[in-house]
């Protein structure tokens, strides 16, 4: 499943370069737009991110979550900022399918083990972010030690079935995807769903992640950049 991405920040639709904020592509000024056109496509997936609520610690584009999901029939998931169980619920209720816990889940791990017990392992995925195989956090601001196969083991024990790899150092390149990486992610974690995220910048690319068993797999600034289609990827997605 081909899952183009939304990043959002002051209630607009806009890429970053490797996280950096300081270092931004305008996407579309109206998200929900974009959101329609995707759906129009006939790509049943969307892939949200609150990079104001990443970087404030709670959820802030909320209107415009709101707006995409009455725009968007398929499938929704968010992250960004989400940091308590409040946070989740308040999600939940804007009609979000699955939320992404990423920070929290190295800071306060107890409370992803509560939400999967709350909500369900459906509703809930583990975001893990990180370069150089160590995790990074509060929308990439930060290091860790804790590397990305501790942090998978800790969270798969726990329950946790979904988790969103991003490989920062390639996310907003275009220059490929981390293949050895998600190779050894599937072969480690074989029950559970891996979604890559980073670096994608061809329909070649996302093959290469299909031959690993990456079957999740999100885009986004190669459509922003015109590097593919939405019809190309709905081909991907019939076959």
């Amino acid at each position: 499943m081909i899952i183009p991405a939304i990043d959002l920040r002051d209630g607009q639709s806009v890429r970053l370069y490797q996280g950096d904020y300081d270092r931004q592509m305008l996407v579309a000024h109206v998200p929900e737009e974009q959101a329609k056109a995707i759906d129009d496509a006939g790509l049943n997936a969307l892939h949200l991110v609150d990079l104001d609520g990443a970087k404030e610690k709670h959820p802030v584009n909320t209107d415009a979550v709101r707006k995409i999901r009455a725009a968007f029939d398929g499938y929704l998931e968010l992250g960004g900022g989400i940091r308590t169980l409040d946070d989740i619920e308040e999600c939940l209720k804007l009609g979000v399918d699955r939320v992404i816990l990423g920070s929290v889940a190295v800071k306060d791990p107890e409370l992803v083990r509560t939400a999967l017990a709350r909500f369900g392992s459906g509703k809930i995925a583990v975001g893990i972010d990180g370069t150089d195989g160590k995790v990074a956090v509060n929308g990439w601001l930060e290091k860790t030690e804790v590397t990305l196969e501790e942090l998978m083991k800790e969270m798969e024990a726990m329950g946790a079935r979904y988790f969103i790899v991003t490989d920062t150092s390639r996310d907003g390149t275009l220059t490929g995807p981390n293949i050895e990486l998600y190779r050894s992610l599937k072969r480690e974690f074989p029950d559970s769903v891996i979604t890559a995220s980073g670096g994608i910048s061809s329909v070649a690319d996302i093959k290469k992640l299909l031959l690993c068993g990456i079957r999740e797999i999100i885009v986004g600034k190669a459509l922003a950049a015109g590097r593919v289609t939405l019809e190309e990827l709905a081909e991907v997605n019939r076959h």
